[in-house]
């Protein structure tokens, strides 16, 4: 740990090709501001995406996610180098306490939030005891094998809800493929940051060709520009208050173990990086995140995390420095502060945002695999074996279990399935392989 909060942070002064830039190094102003709108716009197609799938107001979305930066920031000293938006693991949750259809603003957020709030206060505590007992009963609790199966849950619980949702209409079906070919050809055939930013500009061309094809062909239901031009240009966010529903927020509390793990993974991957050890600020980054989803859903918006997105950035380019975290927030901020911003987020049409949704879902589910692959998981061992496929069909199903009036959907009973039974089975003899 270092003797002063926060780094003293040196200036470089020219950034060399293929030079790393430590956390607690700088560059120039003009380099700073364009390297923090670069991390806005890696952030920025899942921090809308999410919110747009749940109902929320994605303009209030990016704001929190701009004061969550931030908050996180102070909690860890400026010494992780890290991007809190919007987190695809409260979806399938949040849209079966809401009962959200998909469309339009979701009236019932309040319960959500209150939901959120304590799922806040979980993360917390556990960061609590990790500054307190280090981070080694996180890592038994829940080895490769566990969290690459939660991970891959959530993408395929979730698939279900986006197939539906582009399945109104044969042109609604047809729409949702282009966009799904956009993408797709964007992650293959781009180069560069384009290829970083696959998810938005993939939305971007859909969005476009969709345009073309109902306003301008007159072809499905054509996309409604007035609420742009009618919208100011700056303004206050809409906040909402929390309701506090004790089985919402029992579903919701759980999910505080997702974000524990996404967030221990991110940190090593930063650790990996720079080549400095952060396991000391694991705990301090836990408290941050956790306390940056309970003031997130107290102002109305959506739960946080620390976002692959942003890390993926930083590998590209090999600039770490957390000063540029706090600009990309403060971008996210104004941002915040724009009605037309979000109205122009509210034009995406359904097709354009459920044929994201598939190839979104479908990343996470694959990224559980990946978690699988990087840390060599032995499926010849048949707890690893059972662990995971038990885990992957009771998500994908969205198998309940009520307890009373409360009852735990398929990614919380997944969850908690994966880590119990692989404590259970963890201490057996050897066993031989599965055929």
């Amino acid at each position: 740990m270092a003797d002063s909060y926060f780094p003293r942070w040196r200036v470089q002064s020219r950034s060399v090709e293929g030079r790393v830039v430590n956390t607690d190094e700088r560059l120039p102003g003009p380099q700073m501001l364009a390297m923090g709108i670069q991390h806005v716009v890696a952030m920025f197609g899942s921090t809308v995406l999410a919110p747009l799938l749940m109902g929320f107001d994605p303009n209030l979305c990016i704001f929190m996610s701009g004061i969550g930066t931030l908050l996180f920031f102070v909690l860890v000293g400026g010494r992780v180098p890290s991007y809190l938006g919007s987190s695809f693991a409260f979806i399938g949750l949040v849209i079966a306490i809401t009962g959200y259809t998909g469309h339009g603003p979701n009236m019932n957020i309040p319960v959500a939030l209150g939901g959120i709030i304590a799922c806040g206060v979980v993360y917390v505590i556990i960061g609590l005891i990790v500054s307190a007992v280090g981070t080694a009963w996180i890592e038994t609790l829940m080895p490769p094998v566990v969290t690459g199966s939660i991970v891959a849950v959530i993408g395929l619980n979730l698939a279900p809800i986006a197939v539906k949702g582009v399945s109104g209409s044969a042109f609604d079906s047809y729409m949702a493929l282009v966009t799904v070919l956009c993408v797709g050809a964007v992650a293959v055939f781009a180069r560069g940051m384009l290829q970083r930013l696959l998810i938005l500009v993939g939305l971007l061309i859909a969005y476009v060709i969709y345009a073309v094809v109902t306003n301008g062909m007159g072809m499905g239901k054509p996309i409604d520009f007035s609420v742009v031009a009618n919208a100011a240009w700056f303004g206050m966010p809409h906040f909402t208050a929390p309701v506090f529903s004790g089985q919402a927020m029992a579903l919701l509390a759980p999910v505080a173990v997702i974000l524990v793990a996404e967030n221990l993974g991110h940190i090593k991957a930063v650790s990996a990086m720079t080549g400095q050890n952060l396991d000391g600020y694991i705990g301090r980054a836990f408290i941050g995140d956790g306390l940056a989803t309970v003031v997130s859903g107290f102002a109305g918006g959506t739960g946080v995390t620390t976002y692959a997105e942003n890390i993926g950035v930083m590998a590209v380019t090999k600039i770490y420095s957390t000063l540029v975290f706090v600009i990309a927030a403060v971008i996210a901020l104004v941002l915040g502060f724009s009605p037309k911003f979000g109205a122009v987020i509210q034009t995406i049409p359904g097709p354009v945002l459920g044929g994201v949704s598939i190839v979104v879902f479908g990343l996470i589910a694959v990224t559980g695999a990946r978690i699988w692959v990087v840390n060599k998981v032995d499926f010849s061992d048949n707890r690893n074996l059972i662990v995971a496929a038990v885990t992957l069909v009771l998500g994908a199903g969205d198998f309940s279990l009520k307890f009373g009036g409360f009852a735990l959907g398929g990614i919380g009973t997944a969850t908690f399935g994966a880590i119990i039974l692989y404590a259970l089975l963890r201490r057996k003899g050897p066993q031989e392989p599965a055929v």
